[in-house]
């Protein structure tokens, strides 16, 4: 997939990408409050406050526009810092990665995002395909390689640590996610979190805590 940028004849600067995020808060909340479909660019101006000359200044039409948004995610949550160090504690860290996790992920605006990806990735395979590898598989990665780090005899026993890593996401986000991505609750309180992340992660060490010899 091409990313989305600007029209080359056209200078940048600060005022240039300041324009360009008017644009990028202007079109998002359009496609959240009317779908893909749904959206027009005659709207999408509208709600950016810019001219419909202007808008196709930076993006040739819609598609190009919503990989854009969907990138700008992407970068957003590959931004949220997650403190893998290997020489972290097991339990201490899966605790606070599970919460910041579901923080970010319960966020407000966060599942109009995933539903709005998850709406268009059947028709644009390729912008859904972006999303899941620069967010959720580099996650799911990052943690398998802390996990992995930890398998010894004193610590944790896991064979498939990519399975185990995914487990552990799925399980914080019991009860939690799926009301939320599709509006049957609001944004889960912190204590709530908290609740759902320590069950996950008791269930977790009872399952892949090294016993001992």
């Amino acid at each position: 997939m091409v990313a989305s940028t600007p029209n080359t004849n056209h200078p940048f600067g600060d005022e240039d990408n300041s324009k360009r995020r008017q644009i990028l808060d202007g079109a998002r909340k359009v496609f959240m409050d009317l779908g893909f479909d749904g959206a027009s660019m005659n709207e999408i101006a509208r709600s950016a406050g810019v001219s419909k000359g202007t808008l196709y200044v930076y993006f040739a039409d819609k598609c190009r526009l919503f990989e854009a948004i969907v990138e700008a995610e992407a970068l957003e949550q590959g931004q949220v810092v997650f403190n893998f160090d290997p020489a972290r504690e097991a339990e201490t860290m899966l605790r606070e990665f599970g919460r910041a996790y579901i923080q970010m992920l319960c966020r407000p605006g966060g599942g109009s995002s995933i539903r709005t990806v998850m709406a268009i990735a059947e028709r644009m395979p390729e912008v859904g395909s972006r999303f899941y590898v620069n967010v959720l598989e580099k996650t799911i990665n990052r943690l398998a390689d802390y996990l992995q780090a930890h398998v010894r005899p004193n610590d944790l026993a896991i064979d498939d640590c990519q399975l185990a890593a995914a487990q552990f996401m799925q399980m914080c986000q019991a009860t939690l996610f799926l009301p939320f991505v599709f509006q049957a609750a609001t944004a889960p309180s912190a204590e709530r979190i908290a609740q759902v992340v320590d069950s996950a992660t008791r269930l977790f060490l009872q399952t892949y805590r090294a016993k001992p010899a």
